[in-house]
Parts: C-alpha cells; sequence; structure tokens
C-alpha cells in the first residue's frame, strides 16, 4: 500500500514539475525568432510584485506625420535595460529574440525580449 502511495505523489506532482520546468528551460533557451526594430523608445519601467522584469515601448513610424506603431517588449538583462534608458529620446535600433509559449509572465509581459540596443542617426 505504502508503495503505491510513493508512485501516485511521483506521477502527481513530480512528474508534472518536471515537465513545466523542462518546458520553460526549452522555451527560454531556444528563440522562435529573432530581429531588429528601429525607433523611438516611448516607454521603459520596471514592472511586476514578485518577479521584476523591464517592459517597454517602441514608437516605430515609416513615413514623418503618420500614426507610429508600438511594438511592446520584456527585458530580462539589467545592463540591456541601462543601455536602453540612456539612449531615451533618440533613434534607436533593438535587437530582440522571440521566445513563445513560456508558461507564465514571471519572465516578462511580452514574448519579445531585447538582447541589445544600438543608438542610429536621425
Amino acid at each position: 500500500m505504502r508503495r503505491w502511495i510513493i508512485i501516485g505523489v511521483i506521477l502527481t506532482v513530480i512528474v508534472p514539475t518536471v515537465g513545466v520546468g523542462a518546458w520553460t528551460w526549452a522555451a527560454l533557451k531556444f528563440a522562435y525568432s529573432s530581429g531588429d526594430r528601429a525607433g523611438y523608445v516611448q516607454k521603459i519601467s520596471n514592472k511586476g510584485w514578485l518577479c521584476k522584469t523591464w517592459e517597454g515601448e517602441l514608437a516605430m513610424s515609416t513615413v514623418p506625420g503618420t500614426a507610429p506603431q508600438v511594438f511592446a517588449f520584456s527585458v530580462r538583462d539589467e545592463s540591456v535595460a541601462n543601455q536602453i534608458r540612456m539612449t531615451s529620446g533618440q533613434r534607436v535600433r533593438i535587437t530582440y529574440e522571440q521566445h513563445r509559449g513560456l508558461p507564465t509572465s514571471c519572465f516578462g509581459e511580452t514574448e519579445y525580449f531585447v538582447t541589445g540596443v544600438q543608438a542610429v542617426g536621425p
């Protein structure tokens, strides 16, 4: 009887926990897509109660005078967040990776994670 209780605990607690952990690791390790976007950072803030992440918005405009498209992104690296804050008000090019399927928003509110930033000309 005791053996069946141990097997039941393993099947109902340990196996799902390991499975979710493996899924989270794979979703963070492998990028679904990656690329660059250029524009003006219009917002960057440190958000969250328990899991603090940097969340921002990049305003991208194709033609002057048109309404910009807004690209929402998350930043997990503190040094990258500081670089974004230092280039505030300048046109920047951000490099990002898309990580789909993360099981929680604790890693970031979006699936787009900025990995680099560079100030570019006007």
